[in-house]
């Protein structure tokens, strides 16, 4: 089995191929679509170097893998499906709890599905995927969002947002319906119960003190030197410290337009009669009058409903 990562230093993200060498078969996790917030601008750097290289290896991509709904980066599935018209998008089926929160958040249309189907394929806590001569185990690990899922092929496991090195701990849980102790029970019920020598490969690296950037470890360093979650760190330790943490942690800054784009399977919003496509970004304005047009917005609508 063949692993490549590609580092997008923009997000800090590392998207993967992973292909069997003599089969050609491949899935892509947790591709990148690149974005400038500041120009409401996006372009396929990103995408194109992965669909580069499978091309070069003259690879046959059978699933685009999500560890989650991203929100520190659009993902690039959609256009890496153009490219790859058989290869499936899928997600772990926990994705409706995410797709039903962010719904009200975005106040999206009445028929925006919230039953996940605008993925290929929605996945299921530990089942086994087939792509080719690649398995793909699935095992749910909520905490940071109450749908992340790690992917194990072969001895390796791909942990998304759940683990990080181990000089860089796990990942936060303030998000919506996200849990430390969620976390806590996926990182020791699951990740650390798996063989020492697993290797695992983490979805993002912020080079912790200025050094290199890295992406693999095993499971046997994460429980002997992760700085926030070693093997003998106790569940309320852990939930102190990262419930603690997250207070600190000012909010990803593209948080509104990646959950907005990812919970649609990578799906930019639909263009309007003017070919112009425009993201729902709520403003979070907490003072008296914000609360007295609430108090009246919520009067008219029970004198509506009445």
């Amino acid at each position: 089995m063949q692993i490549k990562a590609f580092y997008d230093t923009r997000t800090n993200t590392v998207s993967y191929v992973v292909h069997d060498p003599a089969s050609r078969d491949a899935v892509i996790i947790d591709p990148v679509l690149d974005y400038d917030p500041a120009a409401s601008k996006v372009w396929s750097e990103s995408v194109d170097q992965l669909i580069g290289y499978v091309k070069q290896e003259r690879l046959k991509v059978h699933y685009i893998l999500e560890t989650h709904a991203h929100a520190d980066h659009l993902s690039g599935s959609q256009l890496l499906k153009k490219a790859f018209p058989d290869a499936k998008v899928a997600i772990g089926e926990r994705i409706t709890v995410v797709q039903e929160i962010f719904k009200e958040v975005f106040d999206l249309p009445e028929d925006f599905p919230t039953d996940g189907r605008q993925f290929d394929r929605l996945l299921k806590d530990g089942e086994t995927v087939e792509a080719g001569t690649l398995r793909i185990e699935v095992m749910f690990t909520p905490g940071h969002t109450p749908a992340c899922a790690c992917y194990k092929i072969g001895d390796a496991l791909f942990t998304g947002d759940a683990l990080f090195m181990p000089d860089m701990g796990t990942g936060r849980c303030d998000f919506p319906a996200g849990s430390a102790t969620d976390l806590y029970k996926s990182i020791t019920g699951k990740i650390y119960t798996l063989p020492e020598d697993t290797r695992i490969f983490v979805g993002h690296d912020y080079q912790p003190g200025g050094r290199e950037v890295a992406w693999e470890t095993t499971v046997g360093e994460e429980k002997r030197s992760n700085i926030q979650l070693k093997a003998g760190t106790t569940e309320a330790d852990f939930v102190a410290f990262r419930s603690a943490r997250d207070k600190q942690l000012a909010a990803p800054k593209l948080l509104f337009q990646s959950v907005q784009v990812n919970i649609d399977a990578g799906r930019l919003p639909k263009p309007n009669q003017e070919c112009r496509r425009y993201l729902r970004i709520p403003i979070n304005v907490f003072n008296i009058q914000h609360q007295v047009d609430c108090l009246q917005l919520d009067e008219v609508k029970r004198q509506q409903a009445a």
